[in-house]
């Protein structure tokens, strides 16, 4: 893997949540991905990295992935990224202050580290995943030999369809880093999943949703 960023993933909370702490070695700036479950944790290894928190990249607004973002934001100075199509469910956690609302396409700066967030809807309407350099990080978007449920409130197979059709254009060598420790290894990579992941071989919309019993 590059070594342009640093990446931590952290497997937290009774949902084998992964949350992932990405750092510019340079500037020691990072951010949170997915802020959830065991806080202290997270800032243990931001100072074992000696990285200062400055940004929470949400992937997705449901409980298991938000739930450590009222305490990281009582103990750090970082802006909350979210997807204003997920936003309704953040208004409760996050000041208006501390919220930047994206669409989709935009670059975020963590240090010197360009981060861009890609707009990936089917889990819920804002999901989004996070594409730094070599390295995809999916939330509950695309999982190892998996994707993400699309029967929670929100949820629209035909959009994450076309959502896991765009993640496939990328590059085969692109690191797949999912929101959930579902599979017998912790991250894959495009290529692999376009091998062995079962969601990935639709070449219709209707075989898709077959699949997922729509």
């Amino acid at each position: 893997m590059s070594e342009r960023v640093l990446v931590r993933q952290m497997e937290l909370g009774p949902m084998q949540n992964f949350v992932y702490l990405l750092g510019d070695p340079k500037t020691r700036e990072a951010a949170v991905i997915d802020p959830a479950w065991d806080v202290a944790k997270i800032l243990a290894q931001a100072r074992q990295d000696e990285l200062t928190i400055k940004h929470l990249i949400v992937t997705h607004n449901h409980f298991d992935h938000i739930n450590g973002i009222a305490t990281l934001l009582e103990q750090t100075d970082a802006m909350v990224h979210a997807h204003r199509d997920d936003a309704e469910e953040l208004a409760v956690e996050v000041a208006p202050s501390s919220m930047h609302l994206v669409g989709g396409g935009e670059i975020v700066k963590v240090g010197q580290v360009p981060v861009t967030l890609v707009h990936t809807p089917g889990h819920t309407p804002g999901s989004q995943c996070v594409h730094v350099h070599d390295r995809l990080l999916t939330g509950d978007t695309l999982f190892i030999r998996a994707c993400g449920r699309t029967d929670l409130p929100g949820g629209d197979p035909a959009e994450l369809y076309r959502s896991l059709a765009t993640l496939k254009k990328m590059d085969d060598h692109t690191y797949v880093l999912p929101g959930h420790n579902y599979a017998d290894q912790p991250t894959s990579t495009l290529a692999q999943e376009k091998r062995e992941n079962p969601f990935l071989q639709f070449q219709a919309l209707e075989e898709f949703l077959r699949m997922v019993h729509v």
